[in-house]
């Protein structure tokens, strides 16, 4: 396959883990970007010259196309939690992996994997994952060799997720529990990463979908719980009432960094496993990483004391 690789989305919290392993492997990278600057950081993962941005309009068919063009390998890593403006969920998630479908297919791309999320479904609730089924839908009619990938909750030293909740549980007197009983099967990047290179090398990866788990399903107050242990804050868990949910939610849309919004309510409604029967991280040859075994370590800031312990006489 020819060693040059485009990624859509290469400078997120994905993508700074895929690139050093694709550099390793001896590919050239070309990161589709608005914001060249963004790329610099990732440059120093290989030899001069090797991880370099090509400045992409994800509207423009003619744009897509040029940033493809030449490529063995596209990946589309591109995805958003909340809206910024309305229709970006469908056209980020749902229109953009069909556009990168119909141009890699035009330039003779020879492997795809693209990342979704466990929950796709066009009958869901949740606009969200409506439009990733979307997605899914218009990349396998552009491009039915795609690997389709689909995590549950990704965590990882800079996730969203347990970040998260560690800084609140630094700040509020009590933890808030939302939809407490909802299950997730929370995926270490490092894994995400190694299911998209697994996905590129193996031949059976054409063409199917696999849905990537940890090893430990766990309830949303489960998960508070564990932050509290890991941090060493003594708080308690208190469920929210409904009716205070929904309101937060729908302020929380027009609050900066939008804390909560009413789409990501209903998601949180709806459980986030691999389905029974799915294929997952074994089938791509990969054992799942614990998160007991990653996220003490960059939550440990998050203690009292960030972490450091005093040594008495010291």
């Amino acid at each position: 396959m020819r060693r040059l690789a485009t990624i859509f989305g290469g400078t997120g919290f994905i993508g700074r883990h895929l690139v050093p392993r694709l550099a390793k492997l001896g590919y050239d990278i070309r990161i589709a970007t608005r914001h060249a600057d963004a790329v610099l950081p990732l440059t120093t993962q290989g030899r001069v010259g090797q991880v370099m941005p090509v400045r992409v309009d994800l509207g423009s068919e003619t744009a897509i196309a040029a940033a493809v063009e030449g490529a063995g390998l596209v990946v589309n890593l591109i995805g958003i939690l909340a809206e910024k403006r309305s229709g970006d969920f469908n056209r980020l998630q749902g229109e953009l992996p069909g556009r990168i479908g119909r141009a890699a297919a035009a330039s003779g791309v020879q492997r795809l994997v693209h990342v979704s999320a466990i929950g796709a479904d066009p009958a869901s609730p949740s606009a969200y994952a409506r439009s990733k089924a979307t997605g899914e839908e218009a990349l396998r009619a552009a491009f039915p060799a795609a690997t389709i990938l689909r995590p549950s909750i990704i965590f990882g030293p800079e996730d969203q997720f347990f970040n998260r909740f560690a800084g609140m549980a630094q700040m509020l007197p009590f933890m808030p529990v939302i939809c407490g009983g909802t299950r997730f099967q929370p995926v270490y990047v490092g894994d995400v990463a190694d299911a998209v290179v697994a996905a590129t090398e193996r031949p059976e990866a054409v063409g199917q979908t696999y849905e990537l788990g940890g090893p430990r399903i766990a309830t949303f107050r489960e998960l508070m719980g564990y932050v509290l242990e890991v941090t060493g804050r003594q708080r308690r868990l208190v469920t929210l009432p409904d009716g205070l949910v929904r309101l937060q939610a729908r302020l929380g849309e027009h609050l900066p960094g939008q804390p909560l919004t009413r789409d990501q309510l209903a998601q949180l409604r709806r459980d986030n496993v691999v389905a029974e029967g799915a294929q997952g991280l074994s089938d791509l040859g990969l054992e799942a990483k614990p998160m007991e075994a990653v996220v003490p370590g960059y939550l440990s800031r998050y203690r009292v004391g960030g972490g450091k312990q005093r040594v008495l006489g010291g």
